[in-house]
């Protein structure tokens, strides 16, 4: 079950490359980035917002469906919220998905989907590293093993192999350094959207969230920059370019599902791992002016490639990774023991710890 949720990951991360040409060709024709970001994600939260209606409409004409009112949707999310069970913060992981629309939108037509992917895996990498260690996922802290650590030296390594002879063209840093940015932003976006997950039991809901916190976060800038400058006056001619948002919607449930089985390090290596691939196959498949693929993009990737192969090694000793925080009555294993968990991932009492049970 293990290498479906990473082969799952992978092909999130092909679609994150998609949207971020969708969304670029989005800002071209719109001719502003900020309408085109608002547009990706404000039609995410209408698909959502769909879903979950017709969803609990099916579930209030079944009497014997589970659950009740306001046990999923954004009631699940403020309850968990007000019990303590999900801290305020955690429910802001649409924030960092607005700014990885956003840098979409304003970078990838000058930048192209192979360099911008690898801002963003540079970001990435290094955010996950340090967010698993912290444990600010739902898999709990993951050790800094030499496998991570030289994997993740690696991938930045990849980053100037990939930018050789780029970082001279005609664009400025800060284009670079917004996508690298924003790929630390996803890290963390998949940390504390997994949970949502966990605390609402609904991956539909923790996408939900994301999407209505993110879409808020672009009405608020778009607005600003309206008001500045100028709305748009113009709508691109072809219909693809405004699917970004369902896509969008994809890979953000696969990512919300498979960060407690993963892990915020892994997850991010197997989308990244997906990213440099569904970038790569853009470019070629359909170049863009300025945006050329040349060799250095080639080692560049495979050098990230073999980052993300040491880094995801397993650790020496044998066992299978720690799943901490999961539902009631999950199993987590370390080292080949089992531990059943309760409400809140607390481990729940065992009969040889029960006198209670121990004297049925």
């Amino acid at each position: 079950m293990y290498a479906v949720w990473l082969l799952l990951a992978v092909v999130s991360g092909g679609l994150i490359a998609v949207q971020s040409r969708l969304n670029g060709e989005l800002a071209h024709g719109t001719h502003d980035p900020y309408a085109a970001a608002l547009i990706s994600f404000g039609s995410g939260l209408v698909v959502m917002s769909a879903g979950l209606l017709i969803a609990g409409a099916r579930r209030a004409g079944r009497r014997d469906a589970p659950g009740g009112p306001g046990r999923t949707g954004p009631g699940a999310v403020v309850r968990a919220v007000r019990e303590h069970r999900l801290k305020w913060w955690q429910v802001l992981g649409g924030c960092g998905g607005a700014l990885l629309v956003l840098s979409q939108s304003l970078t990838v037509t000058t930048l192209g989907v192979a360099l911008f992917t690898v801002a963003v895996v540079a970001g990435q990498t290094a955010a996950g590293l340090v967010f698993d260690r912290r444990g600010l996922g739902p898999a709990g802290p993951q050790p800094l093993t030499a496998p991570r650590i030289i994997g993740s030296v690696l991938v930045l390594a990849a980053v100037g192999v990939s930018t050789a002879g780029k970082l001279d063209a005609d664009f400025p840093l800060w284009m670079l350094a917004l996508p690298l940015v924003a790929g630390a932003c996803v890290s963390w976006q998949q940390a504390v959207n997994g949970h949502v997950r966990v605390a609402t039991g609904s991956a539909p809901t923790a996408t939900f969230t994301n999407f209505a916190v993110g879409a808020t976060v672009l009405v608020t800038v778009f607005g600003v920059h309206a008001l500045a400058v100028h709305p748009p006056r113009t709508l691109a001619p072809q219909w693809y370019v405004y699917c970004g948002g369902p896509v969008g919607i994809v890979f953000i449930g696969i990512a919300i599902a498979a960060v407690h089985h993963l892990g915020v390090l892994i997850l991010g290596l197997a989308t990244i791992t997906g990213q440099l691939l569904g970038s790569l196959a853009l470019n070629v498949a359909f170049p863009r002016e300025g945006a050329e693929v040349t060799p250095s993009t080639f080692v560049g990737i495979a050098v990230a490639l073999v980052a993300i192969a040491i880094a995801a090694l397993p650790r020496r000793g044998g066992g299978s990774r720690t799943v901490a925080g999961g539902a009631p009555g999950s199993t987590s294993r370390t080292g080949g023991s089992a531990t059943v968990t309760g409400a809140g991932g607390r481990p729940a009492p065992s009969e040889a710890s029960d006198p209670a049970r121990c004297s049925r």
